[in-house]
């Protein structure tokens, strides 16, 4: 039986250590939003819950920044999370801003027609704009990662038009965020502590792979 080498341990140690301190810091610069989520009832507090929505966007854009710096050999996590946060705060907070309030007036709508007669042609296309909104957003918060001086116009038309061409792979990661969600639904400190790194991960090497046709990705690096 060979042994386990060095740098295999090394590489080991360094991917827990991406994934767990990657799950800290997307729970520290988005705090009032986990706090709203854990303590409150979404059903009254959506209001508050859609205010601090858009703080997501930063955490995760700069979330799939250090995934990309990992993968391209740099060990910092830290650093790297803060300085990816500090120069993507403006576009990810507005498309984190755009999604929120998309995902409301979808929403909305969905409740207000549920009852009446229109809800049998209407409401299946709201929900399909609201799944649609989710796919572009998160394929949007993954480009500007990988090219965080594009223009926002230009990321979400991109976002958008893709998520819809190759919507396979737009269903691939949004499942993989949906079973995250109802994992954070039985267990919020599992799912937060543990499992978000790995699933965003997955979204991100997916919309990655995604966005080969605009971004130029060797089949070898995409994901």
């Amino acid at each position: 039986m060979k042994r386990v080498t060095h740098s295999t341990w090394a590489s080991i140690l360094g991917v827990l250590y991406l994934g767990l301190m990657t799950n800290l810091l997307a729970v520290v610069v988005n705090l009032p939003l986990v706090v709203l989520l854990i303590t409150t009832d979404p059903t009254t507090s959506w209001p508050f819950l859609a205010l601090s929505a858009p703080l997501a966007g930063p955490a995760l854009a700069a979330a799939f920044a250090t995934f990309r710096a990992h993968v391209e050999g740099e060990m910092s996590v830290v650093r790297t999370y803060f300085a990816a946060w500090r120069r993507m705060l403006r576009p990810a907070l507005a498309i984190g801003a755009i999604g929120t309030a998309l995902l409301v007036v979808l929403l909305v709508d969905v409740r207000m027609l549920a009852d009446t007669a229109l809800s049998v042609a209407v409401v299946p296309v709201l929900l399909l704009l609201t799944v649609l909104t989710v796919a572009a957003a998160l394929v949007a918060l993954v480009a500007l990662a990988e090219v965080p001086d594009a223009r926002l116009r230009d990321i979400l038309r991109a976002s958008l038009y893709l998520s819809v061409r190759r919507w396979h792979f737009s269903l691939v990661s949004l499942a993989v965020v949906a079973m995250q969600i109802a994992l954070f639904t039985q267990s919020p400190a599992f799912a937060l502590g543990l499992t978000a790194a790995p699933a965003l991960y997955v979204a991100w090497a997916n919309s990655r792979y995604l966005l080969r046709p605009v971004l130029g990705i060797p089949d070898a690096v995409a994901a």
